[in-house]
């Protein structure tokens, strides 16, 4: 059974020879084990004291996986080097710019033009074009999450109060109690197919707050071929999760 306390989801199992109420944090889930007669305000009390610890052991569980997962980003950005990018990895191409700052535009979906500001020490590139694409890149998941829900949402009036773009080191994306939605811009490096099913499964949310098999059954009837996005997720998300 699936509960959300203060838009943190969790997996409830009662078990007949819990003595106590413990929480297990994996990759993929956070489960609360519980006494058969402990009641869920008090189960979720405790999930609540317990939120700061929950998001550590998160941290800490992503930082375990992320130290095995292949690098999708370079080393370093410089001229000819690849940037991932909605699952392909695209070069970059630096040009001298006349702006102040560093600019990024993607051309005909198949390059990355840097527009890079004369005067600018040669060890200072790499560190500005990453933090220029880090700027372009949560602005594009932005406009794509928008698209996506305008899309999507009509069909069951599955309508965030909000939507917003984070960087998250161990989520890709939430649904709050009051139906506000956070999206990881991260997802922008993985195929569009992944970030459309994120996006459509924390709108399934918005009816059914837990992973019901009405859940699922909801997610299906806008994407049938789910299964191989989130599996897409689970064998690649971790380098993706290092991001740029």
């Amino acid at each position: 059974m699936n509960k959300h306390t203060a838009a943190l989801p969790y997996n409830l199992r009662r078990s007949s020879r819990a003595k106590n109420t413990r929480i297990v944090v994996t990759a993929d889930k956070i489960e609360v084990v519980a006494p058969l007669k402990v009641s869920e305000r008090h189960i979720q009390a405790f999930v609540h004291a317990q939120k700061d610890w929950i998001e550590a052991a998160l941290k800490r569980v992503a930082g375990r996986i992320q130290t095995a997962a292949p690098r999708l980003a370079p080393s370093e950005y410089r001229d000819g080097a690849h940037v991932p990018y909605q699952g392909r990895r695209l070069p970059l191409k630096i040009i001298a710019g006349k702006a102040k700052t560093v600019r990024i535009e993607l051309l005909n979906d198949e390059m990355f033009w840097v527009k890079l500001p004369t005067g600018i020490a040669d060890e200072q590139h790499s560190a500005l074009i990453r933090q220029a694409l880090t700027r372009w890149m949560k602005n594009q998941a932005k406009q794509h999450v928008q698209e996506l829900v305008d899309l999507h949402g009509p069909r069951f009036a599955l309508f965030p109060r909000s939507i917003r773009i984070k960087t998250q080191k161990s989520r890709w994306g939430s649904c709050g109690p009051k139906n506000d939605i956070n999206m990881n811009w991260l997802l922008l490096l993985a195929p569009a197919a992944v970030l459309e099913y994120v996006v459509v499964h924390e709108l399934c949310h918005i009816k059914h707050k837990n992973h019901s098999p009405a859940f699922w059954q909801l997610v299906a009837e806008h994407l049938p071929d789910f299964k191989q996005h989130r599996l897409w997720l689970k064998q690649y998300g971790a380098s993706v999760m290092q991001g740029l």
